[in-house]
């Protein structure tokens, strides 16, 4: 199968294409990077260099590929969460406008297949893990809600055209090689230094996914029945449990406490919701359809 895979020099990216050239996929790679386009070339991959606001170069580069399927893992990230404020415009417009010029192109040029990246970890509050009916907290605190109506505008525009299948890939946090959450990441040298608390009574539940399952998972749904999936691990978690326990694992004296009161005057409304009120997610869907089977979340069995 001829599959274009935008974002493919990054975390999820980079582990993806790996996977669907191993299972014979035609694969090619779209990067703006020397190294990005180095690292898919080593791998085997044909590369794309072209921005997602060029909207004519991207389409001259989908049509080349002859894509039959297109996986749309567009981020601009930073390299650490403490700068994700500074950031989280430019991510948007990523998402939004270079996404949108994607999706264009894949349905002009035939295209029979759409995976959109979107989230796992920003659920509508309520009891329990949530599925995929759940809708996502477009109403939580400012930076939490900005991002639901990302994701929540993602899956609809994926869902609005008849003429390709969409699935939209509900991740959770990723975690390993090249994430914020592994012993050489960005996060972990927060905790490191102290700088991550629980916040209350650490009752947010956060949803995580090893970055070599999601890939493994995004792998799977190009035969997959069109819909959305929660692609996260069986280890839902709240603050107050992963956090020490991440700490333990990459080295660090255990995370202060604080109230959430006291966090919300020193980091604002999105730390108190992160640490008291994200909910969880359910992956019974994408085990009953696809088999997905994720480890265990690393630093809870170190």
């Amino acid at each position: 199968m001829n599959v274009f895979v935008a974002g493919a020099s990054g975390a999820i990216g980079r582990p993806l294409v790996a996977e669907l050239i191993r299972r014979g996929h035609a694969v090619t790679g779209m990067t703006r990077s020397d190294a990005g386009a180095t690292a898919l070339a080593s791998l085997g991959a044909a590369v794309a260099r072209v921005s997602a606001f060029d909207a004519p170069g991207l389409e001259r580069a989908v049509r080349e590929s002859k894509a039959e399927v297109v996986i749309d893992e567009l981020t601009a990230l930073p390299r650490s969460p403490a700068d994700m404020a500074a950031a989280a415009e430019g991510d948007r417009r990523l998402r939004l406008e270079g996404g949108g010029n994607l999706l264009a192109a894949a349905r002009r040029l035939g295209a029979r297949r759409y995976l959109q990246q979107s989230s796992g970890f920003f659920l509508r509050p309520g009891p329990g893990l949530g599925d995929e009916a759940e809708g996502l907290a477009v109403e939580a605190s400012p930076r939490v809600a900005a991002s639901a109506r990302t994701y929540a505008e993602l899956e609809a525009r994926l869902t609005a055209f008849g003429d390709i299948e969409g699935v939209a890939l509900r991740y959770g946090f990723f975690y390993g090689p090249g994430t914020w959450y592994h012993p050489d990441g960005a996060s972990a040298d927060l905790v490191r230094r102290g700088e991550v608390s629980v916040v209350g009574d650490g009752g947010g539940v956060w949803s995580w996914v090893h970055i070599d399952d999601a890939a493994l998972a995004t792998a799977d749904a190009l035969t997959v029945p069109p819909g959305v999936y929660h692609v996260v691990d069986d280890d839902p978690s709240p603050m107050s449990a992963w956090l020490p326990a991440f700490a333990r694992a990459v080295g660090a004296p255990p995370p202060p406490r604080v109230s959430a009161e006291q966090a919300l005057a020193a980091a604002g409304e999105d730390a108190v919701y992160y640490g008291t009120r994200l909910r969880g997610a359910s992956n019974a869907r994408a085990k009953r359809v696809f088999g997905f089977r994720p480890r265990r979340l690393e630093w809870l069995t170190a």
